[in-house]
Parts: structure tokens; C-alpha cells; sequence
């Protein structure tokens, strides 16, 4: 069940944070759809912004029908699929002019090559980075090149005012994973918790 006020809540946190922050936003499994409205819907509309979204969990496919579903602006939603390809075998003629595969999870050095090429091809004032999610990257990595992955991309995005959210799914992090997190983000949010 969609709750638009966590979607709110997500978009008004973010509103307030400058350009080339690094936005730890962490959510409950039950808010992930209300998440996504709150970045890609609410929060960069406004922005008019473009989104580059890497996927690590569910295909670009399977994203965009849903994003399509909740009434969400594709159009200026640019995708790095790295879960299509060893998952399905998809090959390069299975995309669109939004999406680009890479090969695995673990080729981050593609993933980064991926974003700024985006980036750079992106003519729109402002910019954001979506990594959907940190557990299921950190799946496919160890924690030492995950940890390296997330410092590069992170410093080579604030240099350039490009906001990155790093999405993460609060029933399957570990400490480890936060922490990692933690140390690359300037701000962090959490969504879906209980109130007592």
C-alpha cells in the first residue's frame, strides 16, 4: 500500500540539501515504491532534474513499468542496468536510448565509466545519481572494493554538483554496510519506521 506522506517526507528532506551531497536514504522494504516517487517523482520534477539511476536489484525493465505505473515521468530517467545482462543474457538491442547494460554487479569500473559518460552527455542544470541499492552491490562485492567504488564515484559526482542518493534497504543492511555508507554521505534519512 502506497503512503504519499513518506513520499513527501523524502522529497522535503531532500529539497533543503545543495548540489553534490551525498544522501545516505535508508527505507523499510514496504516504502520502496513510495521512495521512488519521492526521488524520481516529487523531489526531481521539481528539480528539474535528470536521473541517472543505477539498478543493482530489479531489471531496468521491471523499474521503469513500475515508475510507469505510479504515474512517474520517465522521459529525463537515464538507467545503468547492472542486472539485466546475468540475469536474463540481455544483449545491447534489448535497450532503449535511456538504458545501458553492464555485463555484472561487479564491474564497478564500468558502472562509474556508465554514470559519467551520462553525466556528461546530460544538458539539465541539475543532476542525481540514484544507487538502488547498496545491498545488492554489496552482494556481488567485497566490502574493501565496494567501499573504494563508493569513495570514487562519490568524490567525481560532488565535483561536478551532481547529487547522489544511495538507496538502501533497512531489512537486509548490516553494520558493515552502513558504515560504509556513512563515511561517504553528508546527510542520512530513514523512511518507513515506526513510530512509538
Amino acid at each position: 500500500m502506497s503512503d504519499k506522506r513518506v513520499a513527501q517526507q523524502v522529497a522535503d528532506e531532500l529539497i533543503d540539501v545543495p548540489p553534490s551531497s551525498a544522501i545516505s536514504l535508508q527505507m523499510s522494504v514496504d516504502h520502496y515504491l513510495d521512495v521512488l516517487r519521492g526521488v524520481l517523482d516529487l523531489f526531481a520534477s521539481r528539480k528539474e532534474a535528470d536521473v541517472i539511476y543505477v539498478t543493482s536489484t530489479i531489471s531496468f525493465e521491471a523499474i521503469k513499468r513500475v515508475m510507469e505505473a505510479l504515474d512517474i515521468d520517465t522521459s529525463r530517467v537515464y538507467f545503468v542496468d547492472c542486472i539485466s545482462h546475468i540475469m536474463m543474457g540481455a544483449s545491447s538491442g534489448q535497450t532503449d536510448e535511456h538504458t545501458t547494460l553492464v555485463e555484472s554487479p561487479t564491474m564497478l569500473e564500468n558502472v562509474m565509466l556508465k554514470v559519467e559518460y551520462l553525466i556528461r552527455l546530460s544538458e539539465a542544470k541539475d543532476k542525481i545519481v540514484v544507487i538502488d541499492s547498496i545491498n545488492s552491490l554489496a552482494i556481488h562485492n567485497n566490502n574493501w572494493i565496494l567501499s573504494e567504488f563508493l569513495h570514487i564515484l562519490v568524490s567525481g559526482l560532488r565535483v561536478r554538483d551532481v547529487y547522489t542518493i544511495i538507496l538502501s534497504v533497512e531489512e537486509h543492511s548490516t553494520p558493515e554496510i552502513n558504515n560504509m555508507v556513512n563515511l561517504v554521505c553528508d546527510q542520512g534519512i530513514r523512511t518507513g519506521q515506526k513510530e512509538d
